[in-house]
């Protein structure tokens, strides 16, 4: 397993900028390091959950990415995608679908990601992190945490009127980051088929994962994961 780098006493899997041009790619090979062992001895089923609402362009990233990669193609058969902006994943119903979690996908890797506010010289950036996301706190909300590791982007500056910071985001930097992050997440799941199901026919639709939208939930105030 890759061994995670430390950026100020904080651990990380891989870190990017958005107008990096070969991010993404770096992105892909240093997720795939990491996780592609753990996956590896049991063939461990994945699960993509994308956080956030359509509602707020700085929370948007995380439904922005899952609706990308649901255009893309298909998913290897053992993945699942939750979170797109036509089934958003946010604060009002992320309980539930953590619960589906723990009853249907016990034996699943839950890979969580979802946008965060931080400081200026920050924004921007696009990380890989071991260990849970922690979303809400960057609004002061206390949400369950989620994932066995995580990516958070920066969308904009943190630690004042962070509501009406997100509201204000500007959505041509929260696209760019949804394209880097997804075209990475689409390199990463190419090297999951190859390693785990060179062997099958064509995979399953990426919206083919068990749907919650017909539960009636409207989308909560937005609760971006923890600000860097």
């Amino acid at each position: 397993m890759k061994a995670p780098r430390v950026m100020k006493g904080l651990e990380y899997v891989s870190r990017i900028h958005v107008d990096d041009t070969n991010g993404p790619g770096s992105l892909a090979k240093d997720l795939w390091a990491f996780i592609g062992p753990i996956l590896y001895p049991q063939q461990t089923p994945l699960v993509i959950l994308c956080i956030g609402t359509d509602r707020s362009t700085g929370d948007c990233l995380g439904p922005l990415v899952g609706s990308k990669l649901v255009t893309l193609g298909a998913l290897p058969p053992t993945v699942q995608l939750f979170g797109t902006l036509d089934e958003p994943v946010h604060a009002g119903n992320l309980d539930d679908y953590l619960g589906m979690l723990r009853r249907d996908y016990q034996q699943s890797y839950v890979l969580a990601l979802d946008a965060c506010l931080g400081k200026c010289e920050n924004v921007g950036y696009i990380t890989i992190k071991d260990g849970p996301l922690k979303p809400g706190t960057g609004v002061n909300k206390n949400l369950t945490e989620v994932g066995a590791s995580h990516i958070v982007g920066v969308v904009n500056v943190g630690g004042f009127m962070e509501y009406f910071v997100l509201q204000n985001t500007r959505l041509s930097l929260v696209m760019r980051m949804a394209d880097a992050i997804a075209e990475a997440i689409a390199e990463m799941l190419g090297s999951y088929q190859s390693v785990f199901h060179s062997g099958m026919g064509k995979s399953r639709p990426m919206n083919g994962g068990t749907s919650l939208a017909n539960r009636g939930w409207t989308a909560a105030p937005v609760a971006p994961s923890a600000s860097e």
